[in-house]
């Protein structure tokens, strides 16, 4: 049974009410690879989410996909390209290199209502053997090329309503993620036979092109005096096509664990869990895209004053399941700063 919530329980848990929005924040392409994208930043906001007040975070996440998976297991490129889907060879790809900078601002109305608005900054590079490789070399018209984007991708606008119980410490989601992003880039064909430029796959874009729905739901309690907890579930789903293509829809499931006997520095771990379906249209990749991860993520929040604070994550994969074959991260980091007016 949960614990009654005494006054410094309440104020460690309502931050959650911005409730990790940066939970499926930035976008990351699944049509190159499966990746750590779940992880919660925002319930270190001690003492913001229980009144009215503007909060600003800026977040650093840094992704290197370069390792090559199939099913749950690992692949050799020399392997993948061996693999053919009714006659199409598979694609080999050597990496993608992904660094996120996302800007989140948040407002609480008051204990009940809130928004919360992020705005990533993608900088990616990426490098592909095609489909016409041994694995090794690139072979001619297989549609090979490097490429180096910077720009904005997707914005995200979520409110939250955590008025349900007098603790407000259950509450919900809904918003949408905006066109924002660009998803008409190209790139530099590194194939002699085809030279000039070629567009960037349609996953691999700074943006998706549609506009999707998001709900959610969370829930924070005590464990006891030092230890509070909190679980979240969350839904993004594209509403249209764009292009003859459409992202896979995607659940994250969050569950977090910390310890809050230090005033110094506040540590937790994470459990993350995010499945993805295929990508879909003419222009996508309906082979190679979406699968089932799960991350363990431990990190760390310090406070620099009553309204500067930093965290700092790492996340481990300890289950990936991908479709088709695909990059995967051997870890993702994570570091912040977040700001309270």
């Amino acid at each position: 049974m949960a614990m009654p919530f005494s006054r410094r329980a309440r104020f460690a848990l309502l931050p959650l009410a911005a409730v990790s929005l940066t939970a499926f924040l930035p976008q990351t392409a699944l049509a190159c690879a499966s990746c750590g994208c779940t992880l919660s930043s925002d319930w270190d906001n001690l003492g913001i989410g229980s009144s009215s007040g503007l909060k600003m975070d800026l977040r650093y996440d840094y992704l290197d996909q370069n390792q090559l998976r199939s099913g749950t297991g690992k692949i050799s490129p020399a392997a993948a390209s061996q693999i053919s889907h009714n006659g199409d060879p598979q694609e080999v790809e050597k990496y993608t290199r992904n660094n996120y900078l996302t800007l989140g601002l948040d407002y609480s109305f008051n204990p009940d209502w809130g928004i919360n608005l992020q705005l990533p900054y993608i900088m990616r590079s990426h490098s592909t053997l095609g489909t016409a490789s041994d694995g090794i070399t690139p072979g001619a018209g297989g549609g090979q090329y490097d490429s180096r984007t910077s720009s904005i991708g997707d914005i995200k606008l979520i409110g939250r309503y955590q008025g349900f119980t007098p603790e407000h410490n259950f509450g919900i989601l809904f918003g949408v993620k905006l066109p924002t992003g660009s998803h008409t880039d190209t790139a530099m064909s590194s194939d002699p036979t085809a030279p000039g430029p070629v567009a960037i796959d349609r996953g691999l874009q700074p943006g998706s092109g549609t506009t999707d729905a998001i709900l959610g739901v969370y829930y924070m309690d005590t464990l006891s005096q030092n230890l509070d907890y909190f679980a979240q579930g969350i839904v993004q789903k594209a509403l249209n096509s764009s292009d003859q293509y459409r992202p896979g829809d995607g659940a994250n499931l969050n569950l977090g664990l910390r310890y809050v006997g230090n005033s110094s520095f506040t540590p937790q771990i994470q459990l993350n869990l995010r499945r993805v379906l295929h990508d879909v249209g003419a222009n996508a990749d309906t082979i190679s895209t979406g699968g089932t991860l799960v991350y363990l993520s431990p990190g760390i929040n310090v406070p620099i004053s009553q309204q500067v604070s930093l965290y700092g994550f790492v996340q481990l994969p300890v289950y990936q399941k991908v479709n088709g074959v695909q990059l995967a991260p051997r870890y993702t980091a994570t570091i912040g700063a977040r700001y309270a007016f």
